[in-house]
């Protein structure tokens, strides 16, 4: 009779100890009201809700967000990497002078459910065997030179419309893939199609950016020419979220020794799905002080250009895309960016770049926007002209944001 008792208490104990885990779960419902008050409709308006902000005290697992009709595809992203979800983003249409309210449920348990992804990131790591192996973050010493064993040289990201990379090096340029179809390519294509894939009609590389800013790159600023970061101590490159609704990839400069600062930037670059333009946050661990910085666009051959000279600047131009002028043709490009007015010090240029110049002193962020346009695409831009209304009505959008309020359900 003893043995079959211990095995009673011990069953019985067992039960004891699971039932209060399997009853822990936290799950709470928020209301998030969009009115968005301008004369034009928002299609894929993007929405970003830092997870600190809704009052909810437990570590978010799983979020489902609802129209009252429709279930949107939602993510929730990691972006300092330290195992806590920090946001929640989306995209939703939202038609000019409405509001649109949302029931959003957070919780807990579970994950994050798996929705069809309509953006994509990679980063590859070229092993001696020519095999490309993924990878999410990679942090080396400036004096370490990690380029050429990285396939597409650093991260590569992607929307329906169109793809970006950004550099590995010291130069840590934006450059770009135009793209014929809305589709997502780089996981196939990884930047570098085959001659298969450019028959079956993939995009391609479309600007050869050599040490320009390329589209939108930020610089350090001498008082004469854009230059590159410099007299850093590491470069950390770093995937944080692939989709299914937004990217987001981080470009971060450790001790930095420039205007007699020393500086820990981090460039963050989001792209949401739907969307062209890429949000460039920029963030600094102290505040900043009267260092100057630099960005703005390469100066293409062929090209004309628009600005209105305080923060918007656009050009139009056609080149060779790469160094091989035999087997590939000129492209034609509209590059943009978009500089919130009051972080803009002047409008310059270099040999090789238009600019701006740009100053933030005492904050520790700032952030603009920049966006491309290839003539490879059948869903996009025609002629500068169209090119340049398109992007002051971009510029015009941008500092004319949706309001978003957060309430209990």
């Amino acid at each position: 009779m003893k043995p079959k008792n211990t095995v009673l208490r011990v069953l019985s104990y067992t039960v004891l100890i699971l039932f209060p885990t399997m009853v822990s779960a936290e799950e709470i419902t928020r209301q998030i009201e969009i009115n968005n008050p301008w004369e034009t409709d928002r299609q894929d308006e993007p929405v970003a809700i830092k997870l600190k902000e809704t009052g909810i005290d437990f570590d978010v697992r799983a979020v489902t967000v609802w129209d009252g009709e429709n279930e949107i595809p939602s993510q929730l992203d990691d972006l300092d990497g330290n195992g806590i979800m920090d946001e929640l983003a989306f995209v939703t249409d939202i038609p000019a002078h409405s509001r649109k309210s949302l029931k959003v449920k957070f919780s807990s348990a579970g994950k994050q459910k798996d929705y069809p992804a309509r953006v994509y990131a990679e980063m590859l790591l070229s092993d001696p065997q020519g095999k490309h192996i993924p990878i999410r973050s990679l942090t080396m010493p400036t004096s370490s030179y990690i380029y050429n064993h990285l396939h597409h040289h650093g991260p590569a990201f992607e929307s329906e419309l169109v793809a970006y990379r950004v550099y590995f090096d010291k130069k840590q340029t934006v450059d770009i893939y135009g793209k014929f179809s809305k589709q997502l390519e780089i996981e196939k294509s990884q930047f570098y199609p085959t001659d298969e894939q450019l028959a079956q009609g993939f995009g391609d590389d479309v600007l050869l950016v050599g040490n320009s800013c390329g589209l939108g790159t930020l610089k350090g600023w001498n008082e004469s020419k854009a230059t590159h970061i410099e007299n850093a101590e590491t470069f950390t490159e770093a995937i944080r979220s692939s989709g299914p609704v937004r990217t987001v990839v981080d470009v971060c400069s450790r001790h930095w020794e420039y205007q007699g600062s020393d500086l820990h930037m981090t460039i963050r670059y989001i792209l949401y799905a739907g969307h062209r333009d890429c949000e460039v946050q920029v963030f600094f661990k102290s505040p900043l002080k009267k260092e100057t910085f630099c960005t703005g666009l390469l100066k293409m051959k062929e090209s004309t250009t628009y600005s209105d000279h305080k923060g918007t600047l656009a050009c139009w131009g056609t080149d060779w895309p790469v160094n091989d002028t035999v087997k590939y043709a000129k492209e034609t490009v509209g590059l943009g960016i978009s500089i919130p007015s009051e972080i803009v010090n002047r409008e310059t240029e270099d040999s090789i770049n238009r600019l701006y110049t740009i100053q933030a002193e005492g904050t520790s962020s700032f952030s603009y926007h920049i966006t491309f346009t290839s003539r490879k695409e059948t869903f996009g831009y025609g002629t500068d002209k169209e090119w340049f209304e398109h992007v002051r009505q971009w510029s015009r959008k941008l500092k004319q944001p949706v309001s978003i309020r957060i309430t209990d359900k």
